[in-house]
């Protein structure tokens, strides 16, 4: 991956690439969704006084977005009926993404959460959100890497993190107020209102289908996967949706006794969060050794395909230790589960400790999430710059670096306390390296990322991404509770430091060297 001999001028002038520019909108309608499942969401249904627990519980449609490497093989390798042919292959696993977001959300807008029985329809609805959201995602990561060479890559990354900023402010934010403006308070619940802001932010997915149409589908070099009979493919899908009924199943009939033992752990360990992540530990293990049991039973049935499951699940897998040989794919595989865990891990918990020393939700959301956003959105803009001038290893350094570095300026505002421009300071340097090192991050995964088999790989490598900060993250409450803020904060940056060690690892590799 060397570094590209690239003018300034040259770069800034890379931004207007119609494929760059068409990230940006992809950004904005990849960024709708989750706020929409989270914080919007939330406050939805705690104006319409739904207990603080339930309200929880449909945080989990997001757990979609950790496991969409499962479904990514369909994406891949199911035509859709008529629109495969008219679109062609990314376009229409698109649009039929971007249509099924938009009836998700306007279907959450039609349940009034105060109704008898209308939580049950409202999560289906939720989860239904979760699963088309991620979908999108997958298909936008791989139209993103065969659309373009290795030389915009970091430009294209920048330009979708921008857009996707602005989508989460549109839906977070903006749902908000417009909630707000339509006459829903926290004194005064009001459906219709909630209801018009919902349906309203389904309008907001004509952005990325109105892109969808215009755009051109990716010149990929790929031989067609599209080489099995109906029935075949059919089949495929079926065990797949055998799959997902199975794990659904599991977690319907363990709700329960999960509660019950959440309980019971709680009174013994005196910690709500970690007898939380130990019980949905436990669930969540049960219910994928589940699904691997009712997939075996099924691999000795006519409906199972074993060719097409292996070169849509193994293959891809097999292609990637193939190319970087055993010790690098580890090597590859451990950096890209630790690169953002000091980041992830710290941001779990940065809300709180922001209230905590005194800071009220009015500053909180001008500073933090107003500015805090453009500072990342600028941070990406100049990862993506800097990575097409100086190549895309230097700046997984300086992103790695400086996240070690604005991590531990937490510490001087754990000390300083209430002080606005202290926090200023602190966002600016945090978001602005977020952004940097994010744009990098994602252009160095893209080119990890084989073209042959570009939903699944990528899709496997941002999973990965996630998974192990998220879980840590899980324990933030904890540490704090044993550490305090400022020994938190300085746990959290020294999490960084291995991840310097693992890139000057990788660069000494061939394929890396600059």
């Amino acid at each position: 991956m060397p570094p590209q001999s690239t003018s300034w001028q040259q770069s800034l002038k890379a931004f207007l690439h119609p494929r760059v520019v068409t990230m940006f909108f992809y950004g904005f309608s990849a960024g709708i969704p989750l706020l929409l499942i989270f914080s919007s969401l939330s406050l939805w249904l705690r104006e319409a006084g739904i207990d603080r627990s339930t309200v929880t519980y449909f945080s989990w449609a997001a757990l979609a977005y950790s496991f969409k490497f499962l479904w990514a093989p369909l994406i891949d390798r199911l035509p859709i009926p008529g629109l495969t042919r008219w679109l062609g292959r990314r376009r229409a696993w698109l649009l039929v993404a971007q249509a099924t977001v938009a009836i998700s959300v306007f279907s959450i807008s039609l349940v009034d959460p105060t109704q008898p029985g209308a939580l049950n329809l409202m999560a289906f609805a939720v989860v239904m959100l979760g699963f088309t959201a991620a979908t999108q995602d997958i298909v936008i990561d791989a139209y993103r890497i065969e659309s373009a060479g290795a030389e915009l890559q970091a430009l294209m990354s920048s330009s979708y993190i921008a857009g996707y900023r602005i989508g989460m402010l549109t839906s977070g934010a903006g749902s908000l107020v417009l909630a707000s403006w339509l006459g829903s308070t926290s004194e005064a619940y009001s459906y219709p209102a909630w209801q018009t802001t919902y349906a309203l932010m389904a309008l907001t997915m004509l952005v990325g289908a109105i892109t969808t149409l215009i755009i051109r589908e990716p010149d990929n070099p790929r031989t067609s996967p599209y080489q099995y009979s109906s029935s075949q493919y059919l089949k495929f899908l079926t065990i797949f949706v055998a799959g997902i009924a199975t794990f659904i199943s599991v977690y319907v009939m363990t709700a329960e006794l999960a509660t019950a033992l959440r309980t019971t752990l709680t009174d013994l360990l005196h910690n709500g969060v970690l007898s939380g992540l130990i019980v949905e530990t436990l669930r969540l293990t049960l219910a994928i050794l589940t699904v691997a049991v009712v997939i075996k039973a099924l691999s000795l049935t006519p409906l199972y395909e074993k060719r097409l499951v292996t070169e849509s699940y193994l293959e891809p897998v097999r292609d990637f230790f193939h190319r970087y040989g055993k010790r690098l794919a580890l090597l590859l595989l451990v950096f890209i589960g630790f690169y953002r865990i000091s980041d992830i891990v710290l941001g779990v918990i940065s809300n709180v400790f922001f209230e905590d020393i005194g800071f009220t939700k009015t500053e909180i959301a001008g500073v933090v999430k107003t500015f805090g956003l453009f500072m990342t959105i600028a941070g990406g803009f100049l990862g993506g710059l800097l990575a097409v001038r100086h190549g895309v290893i230097r700046v997984l350094y300086l992103g790695a670096f400086l996240t070690v570095a604005t991590n531990l300026l937490f510490l001087w505002l754990a000390y300083a306390g209430h002080d606005i421009r202290i926090l200023y300071a602190v966002i600016s340097a945090d978001n602005l390296t977020a952004g940097l090192a994010s744009a990098a991050f994602v252009a160095f995964l893209s080119q990890l990322t084989n073209v042959s088999f570009t939903a699944v790989q990528y899709a496997i490598f941002s999973s990965l991404m996630t998974l192990l900060p998220k879980t840590i993250g899980g324990y933030s409450g904890s540490m704090v509770d044993n550490l305090g803020y400022p020994g938190f904060f300085l746990l959290a940056s020294l999490m960084g430091v291995p991840v310097l060690g693992l890139i000057y690892l990788i660069q000494r590799h061939e394929a890396f060297r600059q």
